[in-house]
């Protein structure tokens, strides 16, 4: 397999440490409108939070035109030009993190698969990433990320239509930019579809700035938390379609065994997100 194959990438690590500060803890209540005191030592990091951990550390010179950091480093080599997205994650929290837990993350290219979708070629990357803090906090961890080569179109907005039942809990949520830079800045996440309008809607074809999935995917689990008051032990969601920063989105659930069906909404009623929470 020659390094000029995607799939050659398979099997290369990277290993990172970080703290579960308070701060940033904080600072992401702040963001999201709630009470931002300094929670207390030893309190447990919600699921999903753990994505303001572990930031990409890269030089400035080390960023691809996108601002994330340019292929062919820890991700597979792909032609200049494919758009990046990420699809999807799945979970298993075998104990929750803490705040002021040092943590240590091995991250693993486990799998490289390119495809032919409706919009050209796709290749599709899965990285694992087993998470375990000092105090005997894990989460393990498979992410999706899509790249696709450059459409004439721009930007997709391939909307899902799944019928989805009555939901039993809902939450909207109206974004702007202020919000998708702070979690931006809070996930140290340098892809310029979340800030930069010019690039966003110039590049890469979309009507507006990018909604965060991961940001969709936390709040919407965290209504499922609110609603089902137990701990999660495994959660995954899948992107649909795309959220601007011009559009109210709506989370919504309904409890299913002894978790729950959730997903998320566009004003004009199409999926943005689906998942599952056990």
């Amino acid at each position: 397999m020659s390094e000029t194959d995607p799939r050659a990438w398979i099997g290369r690590t990277r290993e990172g440490d970080d703290t579960v500060d308070a701060w940033r803890v904080a600072a992401f209540n702040a963001a999201l409108d709630r009470e931002a005191s300094l929670p207390a030592d030893g309190t447990p990091l919600p699921p999903c939070w753990q994505w303001l951990l572990f930031p990409p550390l890269y030089r400035a010179s080390a960023s691809g035109g996108d601002g994330h950091e340019r292929l062919g480093a820890f991700l597979p080599a792909l032609p200049a030009g494919h758009r990046r997205m990420w699809a999807g994650s799945r979970m298993t929290i075998e104990r929750p993190l803490q705040v002021g837990e040092r943590v240590h993350c091995r991250s693993t290219v486990a799998e490289v698969v390119p495809k032919t979708g409706r919009s050209g070629p796709l290749v599709f990357v899965t990285v694992s990433h087993e998470i375990e803090g000092e105090r005997g906090g894990r989460i393990d961890e498979a992410q999706d990320i899509v790249y696709r080569a450059p459409a004439p179109g721009g930007g997709a907005d391939t909307a899902g239509s799944d019928d989805m039942p009555e939901p039993a809990w809902r939450a909207t949520w109206r974004p702007d930019p202020v919000l998708l830079f702070r979690y931006s800045a809070l996930t140290y996440n340098s892809h310029r579809i979340h800030y930069d309008r010019s690039y966003c809607t110039g590049v890469e074809g979309y009507p507006g700035l990018v909604v965060h999935g991961p940001l969709m995917a936390t709040l919407m689990l965290d209504l499922a938390v609110q609603q089902r008051g137990t701990p999660v032990r495994r959660f995954e969601y899948r992107s649909r379609a795309p959220v601007f920063d011009d559009m109210a989105f709506t989370t919504a659930g309904v409890p299913e065994g002894d978790g729950a069906r959730l997903w998320v909404t566009r004003p004009d009623g199409a999926l943005a997100l689906t998942g599952r929470m056990e």
